[in-house]
């Protein structure tokens, strides 16, 4: 284009086209997608449902758009990051659920994704922090490249963890490869059986700095015990008290880098707070009051302010889209002994929601989820329901794309505080079982299973009986109106027939 523009028309108007081409490339924004892992509605303090004082979340949520019915896809981790970058229900893939750290990657490398989608419109793409959606084909030899890797789905730049702070491998990994690794002693991984002489919490309680509480017994890092067994790999094993400072810094960097770019970029940037194990840096042990997860929620805060002064410093904070939002919602003690059950006082994670993590209630899905673009998206708060699903068909509409995603909605009207139209309804997902929400209504088939995990103490929604709430009313959902208004249930579940289908395969949460 720009070579017909020289030889037809003046030097004058030859400047004005290339200044509106530039113009109109820049008007393109970055976007930095901010995720959490585990954090309730209530645990940020602009949604005024718990006592935890988060102020940069703060600056997001009262300078943005917050919404009061965002949604995660699903319960538990894996799935929603599926469901997140792939804009797919997570339950249409048998193999996104919570992930070992040997998984193979459950991306097919042809699927369109977020990343994909953008570098398609011109824009530099890169994830920091954690992974949890697998890594190369099930026989990964960590002391190689490791391929398929966030890098074939869409990514130009990786640097993760692959599975979560609890799980083995406890390295970083690079486009593919492990950081600071010492071929001379290589990594081994396996999460049947442990190496023979390798300390186990289970057989060398001594050398624990941190107590298991479920699960969490086998191979010993940093005096934490984690799941799954890793032998080798000694120069290459994160400090879990510099975890936070390691992704920030890697953030930072990023910023100051593609800043300089004449290209828009795309920051992924999953967070590991507040999942366990909760090792905040010696900075902020014993800020909150709460024990080890509150003081990583203000760890994470502080993050996100380092995070928004960087994309201020650099001058790109105007033209920057911010999403944040979490990937389930709140647990306590899930699988360590580190006081947030003691020590929660009146603070609230799950807000006025039944459930949390694991569950098919509300506090399962419903997170904190805000959008904010300074100068441009007018700060506020919605009630229209969307989901993590909608991001990809709403982004590609924000950049000219005409990518959808399998169940991606375009929402960018709403996401931009346009419109306060969102979704009619969706089926989130809490391992393999399944409800519909629609308008003010909630669904849930009858399951079998504990109506409890012990374990967590999370009410899971498991019953023999249908169970319709209406949310609108009942937030709470403690008043079960599946037999006092049978016509309501009926549409219900015709409508969830429609969207799920059979729903067979279902699994009972096992917590290892």
């Amino acid at each position: 284009m720009l070579s017909w523009i020289r030889k037809s028309l003046s030097p004058a108007l030859i400047f004005f086209f290339i200044l509106v081409i530039q113009t109109n490339a820049q008007q393109k924004p970055n976007i930095v997608l901010i995720y959490l892992d585990d954090l309730g509605y209530g645990d940020v303090s602009a949604y005024q449902a718990g006592t935890l004082q988060t102020p940069n979340m703060d600056v997001l949520a009262n300078g943005g758009l917050r919404f009061t019915n965002g949604y995660a896809s699903s319960a538990t981790c894996t799935p929603s990051r599926y469901a997140l970058l792939t804009g797919t229900y997570p339950w249409r893939n048998q193999n996104a659920k919570i992930l070992p750290g040997t998984a193979p990657l459950i991306i097919d490398t042809a699927q369109m994704t977020i990343p994909k989608m953008l570098k398609a419109q011109g824009y530099e793409t890169a994830v920091i922090g954690k992974w949890h959606l697998g890594l190369g084909t099930g026989f990964v030899d960590w002391n190689q490249e490791i391929a398929p890797n966030p890098n074939h789905v869409g990514f130009d730049h990786s640097h993760i963890l692959a599975a979560t702070q609890d799980r083995v491998p406890t390295v970083y990994i690079e486009n593919g490869r492990v950081v600071n690794l010492d071929p001379k002693d290589p990594i081994q991984v396996d999460y049947d059986k442990n190496f023979d002489g390798e300390p186990t919490a289970i057989s060398n309680p001594e050398l624990l700095t941190m107590k298991w509480h479920h699960g969490h017994n086998n191979s010993i890092v940093n005096g934490i015990p984690r799941i799954g067994y890793m032998k080798g790999g000694d120069s290459a094993k994160w400090s879990d008290v510099d975890m936070a400072d390691h992704f920030l810094e890697k953030g930072k960097a990023y910023i100051h880098e593609k800043a300089k770019s004449d290209k828009p970029f795309f920051l992924f940037f999953p967070m590991q707070q507040p999942h366990v194990p909760r090792t905040p840096h010696p900075r902020f042990e014993g800020k909150s009051g709460m024990g080890p997860r509150g003081d990583v929620i203000l760890e994470a805060d502080w993050v996100i302010g380092e995070m928004l002064k960087t994309l201020e410093e650099e001058g790109v904070l105007e033209n920057t889209l911010i999403i944040f939002s979490s990937d389930n919602g709140p647990v306590l003690n899930d699988g360590y002994y580190d006081d947030a059950v003691e020590k929660l006082g009146d603070h609230t994670p799950a807000g006025p929601f039944r459930g949390g993590k694991y569950s098919l209630y509300e506090a399962g899905t419903r997170v904190p989820f805000v959008t904010y673009w300074k100068g441009i998206i007018q700060h506020g708060v919605s009630d229209a329901l969307v989901t993590q699903i909608d991001l990809l068909a709403s982004l590609a509409a924000l950049v000219g794309s005409e990518e959808i995603g399998p169940d991606s909605q375009n929402l960018l009207e709403v996401f931009m505080g346009k419109s306060q139209k969102g979704r009619d309804s969706f089926v989130l997902e809490a391992y393999t079982k399944t409800a519909l929400r629609a308008g003010d209504w909630v669904m849930i088939p009858p399951y079998p299973g504990p109506a409890v995990e012990k374990n967590v103490n999370i009410e899971m929604g498991n019953s023999p009986d249908y169970q319709l709430y209406n949310l609108k009313e009942d937030p709470g959902q403690k008043t079960n109106l599946a037999q006092s208004n049978p016509e309501k249930l009926e549409e219900m579940k015709k409508k969830y027939q429609e969207i799920r289908g059979d729903n067979s395969k279902i699994e009972q949460v096992e917590l290892k």
